[in-house]
């Protein structure tokens, strides 16, 4: 289309030189006037294309002749608009635009009848030797320049710093071979204006420079904020915010500056850095997720979980296709962050899943049971529940999102709420007991079967805390007891299982699997002593201790067992074996927030000061 289109067109000149000329720049006004449409549609999109098409049909019919220096000015502005539409139409750069650059330099060699003795150099060797040619014309240099900065951004977007300083050093002048100041090296570089008789071109060497400054200085902010260099990253997104940041850059940059003052100790700064980037307008959620880390640093739970609710609703809003891009612009040169990245919002649902763990972990049982409901069905949505265990996924599996769950229920105080949920987590996890073993099931059809045992167990857990709720001890004794017993079962090889992504890889299984032991057995205890059993709650509590020595929580169940069988020498000794007892050292690692709910629940209130007493007493009782 395009071809009969450019075939079409006024021939007004009488060399084939103007009239090449003609086509080029008929070829960058239909560019530019696709530009500036505001609307996408296919049509649009497939003029773009023809238009692509028309420059590499030109380009071709260039290169098809000898090079020659007065044509070399159109050959290169050609490969430079053919790069920049390639690169805008499919949002990247590829091999072959690499070639394109390569294919350009040689023809300028060829001109300076120096490329057959220098035929196999590599893409650095043939800028230099282009560069440093003696004879070339003065109206070349704009245009060499132009193509030079399209080769900076590709080796930026393919990561050769070095090239890239060199290339840059030679453009700038730069005597100097050991500057790594790529920053520097491009402000010192200053392009020659364009020819204004010259062919159109779609972006100069001037524009292209700018959008190459401020993605380099926005890309080594980000690399130097993640490494902890937070001074550098701090000038650096100051560069890259004073640059031609468009909209949705700049809340980037904006947002990552919160962060790095943040991580400064200067959070009311960095809320200023939130406040401007969501006046751009362009998206909310980045500034609103920073926000949320600010106000929890800031103790101030209320503007966090509000945040966090602000977050949810604008990662829900699905944003209308922008206008065709057919420029570089600075988007282009930046990475997608990664889920590492202090700029990764993640998805809707992560963001719920947030929220609902914050308002549980801040005592909002309600809120938290709320939103983890709303999360599943979110998760439910057109999809079927998966319950394989994460590998490297940053966010929890449907079974965790269901222990999280229930403990919210339980804690909200909707005990017949959290009992659905643990039957039905039980019934999709658990289909083959009690014939076999569900370890030796677990180890056989791991592939076939996937779920992971320590999520069963914690189940029942919660089955138990949930009966006990109700005031059934019969039945929670049953779960606590079922909960053990698959505990007890375990192997080395099920340790490794049900690490839980939602404590950000940062979950010990063995520390899981001690824990969970020492939660159900003081769980089952409570409901021993609860029913006057006192015997029976006492080997779960000395249990307990044996397991995890120094547990606090334990200690003080056994030694309020042993006052009240009246056995006080045992008493007596096991609390100066106590007071013996090195303090826990605080953990390195995290548990599953479900866990940690879970043993909030039996951690008796002032716990050391109970003990303390309680040794008092016994001192005092032991002394009469």
């Amino acid at each position: 289309m395009c071809s009969q289109t450019i075939a079409a067109l006024p021939q007004t000149s009488s060399s084939s030189l103007d009239l090449w000329r003609e086509k080029n720049d008929w070829l960058v006004g239909q560019t530019r006037q696709l530009t500036g449409e505001s609307r996408l549609s296919l049509r649009r999109q497939q003029l773009a294309q023809d238009t692509l098409e028309g420059f590499r049909e030109l380009l071709l019919t260039l290169q098809g002749l000898p090079a020659a220096l007065p044509a070399l000015p159109l050959e290169l502005t050609v490969i430079c608009n053919y790069i920049i539409l390639r690169a805008s139409l499919t949002q990247g750069f590829t091999e072959d635009l690499i070639m394109d650059v390569q294919r350009g330099l040689e023809r300028v060699m060829e001109t300076q009848n120096q490329l057959e003795p220098k035929s196999q150099q590599g893409l650095q060797e043939l800028w230099h030797s282009v560069l440093s040619a003696s004879s070339l014309l003065p109206e070349l240099l704009p245009t060499l320049h132009c193509l030079a900065s399209l080769q900076a951004i590709l080796w930026m977007r393919t990561d050769h710093p070095e090239d890239l300083a060199l290339l840059l050093q030679a453009l700038g002048g730069s005597q100097t071979e050991t500057s790594e100041d790529l920053l520097l090296l491009l402000k010192s570089w200053s392009p020659p204006a364009e020819k204004s008789d010259g062919p159109l071109i779609l972006q100069d060497a001037q524009g292209l420079r700018d959008v190459l400054l401020t993605a380099l200085a926005c890309r080594q902010g980000l690399q130097e904020l993640v490494a902890g260099s937070l001074p550098r990253a701090l000038n650096s997104l100051h560069e890259a915010a004073s640059g031609l940041c468009p909209p949705s850059v700049l809340v980037q940059v904006y947002t990552a500056l919160g962060t790095c003052l943040r991580k400064m100790g200067n959070p009311q700064r960095a809320l200023l850095y939130l406040t401007a980037a969501l006046k751009v307008g362009t998206t909310c959620a980045l500034p609103l997720l920073e926000a949320s880390r600010i106000y929890r640093q800031l103790g101030d739970t209320a503007a966090e979980l509000e945040s966090l609710e602000l977050l949810v609703e604008a990662l829900s809003t699905t944003h209308s296709p922008d206008m065709l891009r057919l420029l570089i612009e600075v988007e282009l040169l930046l990475p997608q962050p990664d889920p590492s990245s202090p700029l990764h919002c993640g998805t809707q649902s992560q963001a719920k899943h947030l929220l609902a763990s914050r308002c549980l972990q801040t005592g909002r049982a309600e809120d938290a049971a709320e939103h983890y409901l709303d999360l599943l069905a979110m998760l439910l949505g057109g999809t079927e529940l998966r319950f394989s265990p994460p590998t490297s996924s940053p966010e929890p599996s449907i079974p965790e999102l269901c222990l999280e769950m229930a403990a919210a229920l339980i804690q909200a105080g909707r005990a017949p709420d959290a009992l659905t949920v643990c039957g039905e987590l039980l019934s999709r996890t658990s289909s083959l007991r009690p014939k076999m073993s569900l370890w030796e099931n677990a180890r056989k059809r791991t592939k076939e079967l996937p779920y992971c045992p320590i999520w069963v167990s914690a189940t029942h857990l919660l089955q138990g805390q949930a009966w006990s709720q109700l005031k059934a001890q019969k039945e929670a004794l049953s779960a606590f007891s079922q909960c053990l017993e698959l505990l007890f079962r375990a192997r080395p090889e099920d340790k490794e299982q049900g690490a839980g992504s939602s404590c950000e890889q940062t979950c010990r299984p063995d520390a899981v699997l001690k824990q969970l032991q020492v939660a159900a057995l003081l769980s089952r205890g409570l409901e021993w002593a609860a029913s006057g059993q006192d015997t029976k709650a006492l080997s779960d509590f000395l249990l307990g201790v044996q397991i995890c020595p120094g547990n606090r929580d334990g200690s003080f169940y056994l030694l309020q067992t042993l006052k009240r069988l009246k056995r006080k020498n045992e008493a007596t000794a096991f609390w100066r074996e106590v007071q013996t007892q090195a303090p826990q050292e605080a953990a390195t690692w995290s548990l599953p927030l479900y866990l940690e709910t879970c043993l909030s629940w039996i951690h008796p209130p002032n716990c050391e000061a109970l003990l303390e007493e309680f040794g008092a007493s016994l001192l005092e009782s032991h002394d009469l």
